[in-house]
């Protein structure tokens, strides 16, 4: 039973080929066997198997949703009812959810099965999934190297065969970053075309949730069902979500892709500068018109998004007391002694850096020197991809200034850890859409990831160049 495309699985169930609860067999199988990549923090063994068969069922009678069979993981800070909501933190290891995510039932809804929890950063934080309590996932293509964070796990059992697509988040390049090292499609939508609701916030004015596949085409059809407007979240854009899948085969003959000199510069990895560069070859040839970009503040990227990103995480996580739920400290006297065991215990060396980071920021006194200035700092950030916008479609840049590193090699370094991120983060600060895709292998076979950012809910054009890509390139 090979690894299909979502639309070809479908077919495949409504022709009686296998039946669904047949194919939940094969991929539970198939996790078993790939345990020690440590990409799932659960399974959901019999409410997958009772999942399929409710589908099968539903085939029978003809009324099928349109993921139908669909296998899925979903990242472990998306709550789904009844189910254990961890964030791989031990603050959380017990929680069960009491409610399921707004993406979590549109997926229910149109007949996806969620096979597992996906294994991740404690949180969010983090750019090589070391820092999960339940310990690193470790990359497909050399095990000994990091799969990328925080949404590692996700990428890494997709890019394993241990899923068909799975759900994960994107703060500060999370979703492409991992997707980028696993040798994955991993797509960013707007800041407000996916409901965060549901979504466990790291830092509530980034956070986005995102598709992981296999293939440009599935990801498309998976932002189709999940992207819409919500009431319950009052960020998610009324803008009418489209079927992203009509866009895919369109000529890019004409099309103004930018270049920014700043994604080019010291610390790029040759592989990967060479990779990119065939890229825009590539589309050069399909007619399309290269144009040479600047974006003068993306050296302030990283900085602005550490200051603004570690005050939203301060605010967020405050909500981890040990008094309403999650783990609380045993034998404390006071309500202050529960609070700080309770914490001390319960996040792990990079949360609790972050927050402590995030509360200096917004300290008396220096609120005016760091969180203001940087807000100043991310407006200009906007302005610069405004200004480039009138003169492009879409930007082209490498995803990761290199390929997977050794698990353990930037664990005492957070600056390099932090640089892992540099050619991502800024479609965060801006809220923009932007999608990782692979290009290529470098000298040690380990994948490559090229990156498309496009303007505001053109979610479609830049699918529609990556499938250009993506065909060229197979």
């Amino acid at each position: 039973m090979q690894i299909r495309k979502i639309s070809e699985n479908r077919n495949a169930l409504l022709a009686k080929e296998y039946s669904a609860v047949e194919l939940v067999k094969k991929y539970l199988h198939r996790i078993d066997k790939g345990v020690h990549l440590n990409a799932f923090v659960n399974t959901r063994t019999e409410n997958a198997l009772s999942d399929a068969r409710k589908i099968d069922k539903r085939i029978q009678k003809g009324k099928t949703g349109r993921l139908a069979g669909l296998i899925l993981a979903v990242k472990d800070n998306l709550a789904h009812k009844g189910e254990i909501l961890s964030c791989a933190s031990k603050i959380l290891q017990s929680f069960k959810s009491p409610y399921s995510a707004t993406v979590i039932a549109k997926l229910e809804k149109a007949d996806a099965i969620i096979i597992g929890r996906a294994n991740m950063d404690e949180f969010g934080m983090g750019s090589s999934n070391e820092n999960s309590f339940y310990g690193p996932v470790r990359n497909p293509h050399d095990q000994g190297r990091v799969a990328g964070g925080s949404s590692g796990g996700s990428c890494a059992l997709v890019a394993a065969g241990l899923a068909m697509a799975a759900l994960g988040s994107d703060t500060g390049g999370s979703v492409r970053q991992p997707a980028s090292f696993c040798g994955v499609v991993g797509l960013k939508p707007t800041y407000g075309r996916v409901s965060r609701y549901g979504l466990v916030a790291y830092a509530s004015s980034f956070d986005q949730i995102g598709a992981i596949t296999s293939n440009v085409e599935d990801a498309a059809l998976l932002l189709s069902v999940i992207s819409g407007a919500d009431d319950r979240d009052s960020t998610c854009s009324r803008i009418a979500a489209s079927d992203y899948t009509t866009d895919l085969n369109r000529d890019i003959a004409g099309l103004k892709i930018g270049l920014p000199k700043e994604y080019f510069s010291e610390g790029l990895q040759e592989a990967v500068r060479k990779s990119v560069l065939n890229v825009v070859d590539i589309l050069q040839k399909q007619g399309a018109e290269i144009i040479d970009v600047s974006l003068p503040h993306t050296e302030y990227a990283i900085a602005t998004y550490q200051v603004l990103s570690t005050a939203e995480a301060s605010s967020n996580l405050s909500r981890y007391d040990g008094a309403r739920y999650g783990l609380r400290a045993p034998d404390v006297g006071d309500i202050e002694s529960m609070y700080r065991k309770s914490r001390s215990m319960g996040f792990g060396k990079e949360v609790k850096r972050r927050v402590m980071l995030g509360t200096y920021v917004l300290s008396a006194g220096y609120y005016d020197a760091y969180y203001q200035k940087a807000q100043r700092v991310r407006t200009l950030i906007k302005r610069d991809f405004q200004q480039v916008f009138e003169k492009c479609d879409l930007l082209i840049t490498p995803t990761a200034p290199t390929t997977a590193f050794k698990i353990g090699e930037k664990t005492d370094d957070s600056l390099a850890m932090c640089l892992s991120d540099i050619y991502t983060v800024s479609a965060n600060l801006a809220g923009l859409p932007a999608i990782s895709l692979p290009s290529g292998l470098d000298q040690n076979k380990l994948p490559i990831g090229v990156q498309l950012i496009g303007n505001y809910f053109d979610e479609g054009r830049i699918l529609n160049a990556a499938n250009v890509i993506e065909k060229r390139l197979s």
